[in-house]
């Protein structure tokens, strides 16, 4: 494609992968004010400066520009001219699908996944302190305070951008609603609870919701139904995509209060989901996550659609596998063959530190979770 778009959170890497990527592209980007009024004000001007190839970062400061991107695009199409990123995944793709559809390639880089994290010099060596780290690279290119860093995190990227985005005037409502969340990760989104528990419509919580999710910052898996439509109409789960943040904005201080906390177990889950969604979305494959939970019936907390396969997976934060862990597999696999035709497999991630198989169920220690396909 002559165009590379890369898209994800704030802080997840993608100026730095891009730049590592292409060390001869030149590097231009749109947060200095006066650049951007450049690409604003004489969007050809700006072009015919950088011809490429170049590296045009946080392009979505200037969406207009996306239009005359097209033409030039369109007279030379030569693979890699240029490479698009941005912060806002609302922004890109909103202008790429009006203009520059069929002429980019679309990108998604979400903070790093426990594969990266261990390649490190001093990575965290147990479960809840992985968990409670998180996974954005800073953190752990300069070992920093993960708690510290988070805080500036909130209130100079989340806050600002969607922010900007929402135009929220209570500050503090939105902060409130951010905790709220947090707390939720893991379960069922009921909007109106969580409207008011924080004190605001349910109207203003699906747009926020919406934009958490467009930035990154939460995903969704609906309920797994044999009918499609009815994946949209019950309620989905909310999970953060960096355990991290949701311990941070639930006040956990430190490994050792996560421990103990009485939502590790759905911290747990959203981390695990997580790692898939990393795993599948890195390498350009959609998120196809679901949960599974009937009534008066069987509970799954993870069912992903891979090309020939059904997976479902249970999380769980022990560090001992109970004969319990596998009531909501067993019941799935007998299940399986009444709502889909494709083959299934059944995974057990858990807390402990050693793999097994049993009953036709793949035991998972937590460390070995990216050795696992999830594709």
């Amino acid at each position: 494609m002559p165009a590379v778009a890369v898209t994800g959170p704030r802080q997840s890497g993608k100026t730095t992968l891009c730049r590592a990527s292409f060390p001869e592209h030149e590097y231009v980007t749109l947060e200095a004010l006066d650049v951007r009024d450049f690409a604003i004000t004489d969007p050809r001007g700006f072009l015919a400066e950088h011809p490429g190839p170049a590296i045009l970062d946080e392009i979505q400061r200037a969406p207009d520009l996306f239009s005359y991107l097209q033409g030039e695009l369109d007279e030379d199409p030569t693979p890699g001219r240029y490479v698009l990123t941005g912060s806002q995944h609302f922004g890109l793709t909103e202008s790429i699908s009006q203009s520059l559809a069929g002429r980019v390639a679309l990108l998604h880089l979400l903070p790093m996944g426990l594969d990266e994290i261990l390649r490190f010099p001093s990575p965290p060596e147990d479960l809840w302190t992985t968990v409670w780290t998180g996974g954005y690279p800073r953190i752990h290119d300069r070992r920093l305070s993960p708690d510290r860093w988070l805080t500036e995190y909130v209130a100079t990227y989340v806050e600002r951008d969607i922010r900007r985005v929402l135009n929220v005037a209570d500050l503090d409502a939105f902060t409130a609603f951010l905790a709220l969340a947090a707390g939720r990760t893991g379960q069922e989104l009921h909007l109106s609870a969580l409207g008011a528990d924080a004190g605001v419509t349910h109207p203003t919580v699906r747009s926020w919701i919406s934009v958490l999710e467009a930035s990154f910052v939460v995903f969704r898996t609906p309920r797994w139904l044999r009918n499609v439509r009815k994946r949209v109409v019950k309620a989905p789960k909310i999970h953060f995509v960096d355990s991290g943040l949701a311990c941070h904005l639930l006040g956990i201080r430190n490994p050792d209060q996560l421990r103990t906390h009485p939502l590790r177990g759905s911290l747990f889950e959203s981390w695990v989901g997580g790692e898939i969604l990393k795993a599948r979305l890195h390498r350009r494959r959609p998120a196809d996550m679901y949960h599974l939970r009937e009534t008066r019936g069987i509970e799954v907390d993870l069912v992903v659609e891979a090309d020939e396969t059904v997976i479902a997976v249970e999380t769980k934060s022990g560090a001992t596998v109970a004969s319990d862990f596998f009531d909501g597999l067993r019941g799935f696999a007998e299940r399986a063959g009444d709502m889909r035709p494709k083959e299934t497999a059944l995974r057990l991630v858990y807390g402990g530190e050693t793999g097994q198989t049993r009953d036709e169920v793949r035991v998972i220690p937590w460390h070995g979770i990216q050795e696992c396909p999830w594709l």
